[in-house]
């Protein structure tokens, strides 16, 4: 389909990673984040160079340099992964970055070409709470120690495929992956930025947007727990 038919035609082709980036580039808290992140990193730019003729010498000792941003709070060291400065203060970038689930420089929301996943480079999405107890996609299967492993194991595998199958058969993607939730992804981002614009949504579009939302806070970290494979 030609995109000046359909502006979002080029969802058919992200990755999980882009789906992901998708999500976080229309969240607002991000988008507000950028914008300060940015102005003040072009403040030190302005003042100590940019590569490769910055003087990070003074840069480095420029309280400016480190995170966090204004009014903002600290951040943890997960597996000593923020890459630090002067007296093991995380340098801006990196807080920025981590903040929001990167190991590199924060993106520009802005930016409409989807990202590569080298630019991206998100960081293992954080572990989650298990499901709840009537969760349909939860599955509870006991293990005896004292038996051998493997025909327990086969058993198991052979009963989280009849219960896939089940939830196929009830309606509901087993596994859950980019290619089935495509549609409804699509439809998020429409409704988003029909939202962003001032459009008037219908009243039915009130639950898939109140979902959407949710995609663009923490939701697009569960988008990187799923098969790195294109939507094709």
């Amino acid at each position: 389909m030609d995109m000046q038919q359909d502006p979002y035609a080029y969802c058919s082709s992200l990755t999980r990673d882009q789906w992901a980036w998708e999500f976080l580039r229309r969240n607002p808290e991000y988008q507000a984040d950028y914008r300060r992140f940015i102005r003040l990193w072009q403040m030190l730019e302005a003042e100590y160079g940019a590569p490769p003729q910055r003087d990070f010498a003074r840069w480095k000792r420029d309280p400016r340099a480190y995170g966090p941003l204004p009014g903002e709070r600290e951040l943890g060291n997960p597996c000593g992964e923020l890459c630090l400065g002067e007296d093991d203060r995380v340098l801006i970038e990196c807080w920025m970055g981590a903040k929001w689930g990167f190991y590199k420089f924060p993106l520009d929301p802005e930016r409409f070409v989807p990202p590569t996943s080298a630019e991206l480079a998100w960081r293992p999405p954080p572990a989650t709470e298990p499901r709840p107890a009537n969760d349909p996609y939860r599955l509870d299967i006991a293990f005896d120690l004292s038996l051998p492993l493997p025909p327990q194991l086969e058993a198991a595998k052979i009963r989280m495929v009849s219960r896939a199958a089940e939830l196929r058969r009830a309606g509901l993607p087993a596994p859950i992956s980019l290619s089935s939730q495509h549609a409804r992804w699509t439809r998020m981002l429409r409704l988003l930025d029909a939202e962003a614009a001032g459009e008037t949504l219908e009243v039915q579009d009130t639950e898939s947007l109140h979902e959407a939302h949710a995609m663009t806070h923490d939701g697009y970290l569960e988008i990187l727990r799923l098969g790195d494979a294109s939507a094709r």
